[in-house]
């Protein structure tokens, strides 16, 4: 197990280090660099008119030379675009994620800024996912092949291909717009700070009702099917047959037996889908929201170039998805002691 678990994290050096380095890359020739944000920021209506021209600079014409140097020499485009990514990977390799060009902050500030947004989305999504999906797919085995089972198929199906996205602004135009039941913006409202804790509740659960059920109706649609499928091949097993035959209710075989050994692949799933809850998925309905999480700061770190931040994060959630597809293949061995990495 020891000799595994080492050679995974020794895969993981190469793999993290061809993601940064394709990234980095990638970097280098999109047009409106950082250095030409600022110029054009700085010269107001007139940089509307800059061409983009990547890390070439080609919107800086006609500035002051010496004063395009210091400008690149701020943001660290005076050395070479390899002397900038190995200084990368030094500072990343002492967890310095660098600071942001835009925001004056350190990128580790922002990430703990916008943490709790994510973690507030994905805790609700994670749950709530799998407090529908499992009893769904259990009921749905039970009565496979009845008119429950189609009918729920057919609505998991048609939630699932309808993208959050798109369930999104469908939910804002009619229950934020026409309706005004729901705001259309924001986690909380602007007069949090007066409200009774009862009151704060209640406001908050307002204002997550509609990004929440945009994220989970169409998530939770493979947990159900997937515990749907893995009931059916544990009831159609010899052992169900023994139990049943020794007289055990049909209660006690469905929950005492198939159920441990049908949840097996749900659990194991467990550490990727709850860390995934907090870091995939909720760009857009984030952006969609206005609500200031990791999915927002990313985007408009993307839109401005602030490829400190871009890169940071990047760097960040690669890492933690490497250790959670880690854990999730040691969750095999620890639920099921007949899995051997052997």
């Amino acid at each position: 197990m020891f000799a595994y678990i080492l050679k995974r994290i020794l895969l993981m050096l190469p793999t993290l280090l061809g993601v940064l380095l394709l990234t980095f890359a990638v970097v280098q020739f999109v047009p409106g660099g950082p250095v030409e944000q600022y110029l054009a920021e700085a010269r107001a209506g007139a940089g509307r008119g800059a061409e983009g021209g990547g890390m070439g600079y080609r919107g800086a014409q006609g500035v002051d030379p010496q004063r395009l140097e210091q400008i690149k020499a701020l943001y660290g485009f005076d050395k070479p675009a390899h002397e900038r990514f190995l200084q990368m990977l030094g500072q990343f390799a002492r967890f310095d994620l660098g600071r942001s060009f835009f925001q004056n902050k350190d990128v580790w500030t922002l990430v703990k800024e916008k943490l709790p947004v994510s973690i507030s989305l994905g805790l609700w999504t994670f749950f709530i996912s799998y407090l529908v999906a499992v009893p769904l797919g259990v009921a749905k085995a039970v009565r496979a092949g009845s008119r429950f089972d189609l009918v729920t198929t057919l609505l998991i199906l048609v939630g699932y291909a309808i993208p959050g996205f798109v369930l999104g602004v469908a939910l804002l135009v009619v229950f934020g717009g026409q309706l005004q039941w729901f705001p259309l913006r924001g986690l909380t409202s602007g007069n949090w700070e007066e409200l009774s804790w009862g009151a704060r509740i209640v406001d908050y659960l307002w204002h997550i009702t509609l990004p929440i059920t945009a994220m989970v109706l169409g998530s939770f649609a493979v947990t159900a099917m997937l515990t749907k499928n893995a009931f059916l091949e544990e009831i159609r097993k010899q052992y169900v047959l023994t139990a049943r035959a020794k007289g055990l209710s049909e209660r006690q075989v469905l929950w005492k037996h198939v159920f441990r050994n049908a949840l097996i692949p749900i659990i194991t799933g467990f550490p990727a889908a709850f860390i995934g809850a907090f870091f995939t998925g909720s760009l857009l309905i984030e952006t969609l929201f206005s609500l200031d999480g990791l999915g927002l700061l990313s985007y408009e770190s993307v839109i401005r170039r602030d490829y400190p931040v871009v890169l940071g994060t990047l760097y960040l959630f690669t890492l933690i998805g490497l250790f959670t597809k880690l854990i999730s293949d040691l969750c095999y061995v620890w639920v099921d002691p007949r899995v051997k990495f052997d």
